[in-house]
């Protein structure tokens, strides 16, 4: 008998509204995550302390734990900490660090995860993937999907307006990741997930096409959708492939190359994804990309992020090295340094024109 139906990896409950937080006890409780709020909240020393101090009333059986740092150590630390105190679930309440380490946190003591997000700075806040620092740069590790996704619109305006601009940058990189997928496909038979990447281009083309700005709840509603959407596709998928293609191999680059100037992680996918298109002849697209990026206040240019045409051409030379293994434009064209000089100052002529 053929397999009709298969189970989709992804939150009990998703949330995401004006004063969510504010029946953040109530939605355990009906979910049957914590009746008895038995939790363990992980909150950093920023934002998290003023969330704690709003919270803490209504989740009286809740143990608080301060997290520096997004680091490998960090969850660790975390694990050892909360193991063996009978607690119900593990509250990430925070930006994508914080929700990273209590991610891997809970997975190490088998606990489920409530992610609680206080920025939209990217996509991982529902992913399967913990990303932390270690010894030897930043690792990614494989975890739970989060049981439950809280985002209150009010504490994501409190955040500075870069959180939005970056996760705007890494929605819209979907669909130039997704043209990196079925590239691979075609080249080197890669199988693709049709579920998981119409779910990443959906969610990518819900951001590139809405007609709001950072100041309106109906775009940060579809913005933080897009996010939650992205980290199910990556579930569904196995892997990154729906939402990291060339535009992350880039933006890693960045990473690698200038630790202490890189932009944010959207900015960069942001620009990346941008000038991927042009790569692969799509113009028009990438012209579209450039010109929502701008509307939105975000880099199209490297000399926008504090980056001379020469660094940004070096990190593109550098990018197919961050993810081995991984087939998208840059792998396909095999660009050499002059090669991809003339191709970037085509880019920026055309984005520009």
């Amino acid at each position: 008998m053929p397999v009709l139906t298969r189970l989709i990896p992804s939150p009990v409950v998703v949330d995401i509204n004006r004063g969510a937080l504010d029946d953040l006890a109530g939605l355990l409780a009906d979910q049957r995550i914590s009746a008895g709020g038995r939790l363990a909240c992980a909150i950093s020393d920023g934002s998290g302390q003023k969330l704690r101090e709003k919270l803490a009333p209504a989740l009286p059986g809740a143990d608080w734990y301060d997290v520096r740092g997004g680091t490998i150590d960090a969850a660790v630390k975390l694990a050892d900490d909360i193991r063996g105190k009978r607690y119900d679930a593990v509250v990430g309440l925070g930006g994508g660090k914080i929700i990273d380490v209590a991610k891997y946190a809970a997975a190490r003591v088998g606990l489920p995860l409530v992610a609680v997000a206080t920025n939209l700075s990217h996509d991982g806040l529902c992913s399967p993937v913990s990303t932390l620092d270690n010894d030897n740069g930043r690792g990614s590790y494989g975890v739970p999907t989060p049981i439950a996704m809280v985002i209150d619109l009010d504490v994501i305006r409190e955040a500075p307006v870069r959180f939005v601009r970056s996760g705007i940058g890494d929605a819209i990189s979907n669909i130039s990741a997704i043209a990196d997928w079925e590239l691979s496909h075609r080249v080197t038979g890669e199988k693709i997930d049709g579920l998981a990447a119409a779910m990443g281009r959906t969610a990518g083309e819900s951001v590139l096409r809405h007609p709001g700005g950072v100041g309106d709840d109906e775009f940060l509603t579809v913005l933080a959708e897009a996010l939650v959407l992205s980290g199910i596709a990556m579930s569904i998928s196995g892997d990154s492939r729906p939402s990291s293609g060339a535009c992350h191999e880039i933006s890693h680059a960045f990473d690698l190359l200038y630790p202490k100037r890189a932009a944010s992680h959207g900015e960069q996918c942001g620009l990346g994804a941008a000038f991927a298109m042009h790569l692969r002849g799509a113009h028009e697209q990438a012209g579209l990309f450039a010109e929502v990026l701008r509307g939105h206040g975000l880099p199209v240019l490297p000399q926008e992020m504090g980056f001379s045409a020469d660094e940004f051409v070096r990190a593109v030379e550098y990018a197919p090295q961050t993810r081995p293994g991984r087939f998208t434009i840059l792998e396909h064209l095999d660009l050499n340094h002059d090669q991809i000089r003339d191709a970037y100052a085509d880019y920026a002529k055309t984005i520009s024109s």
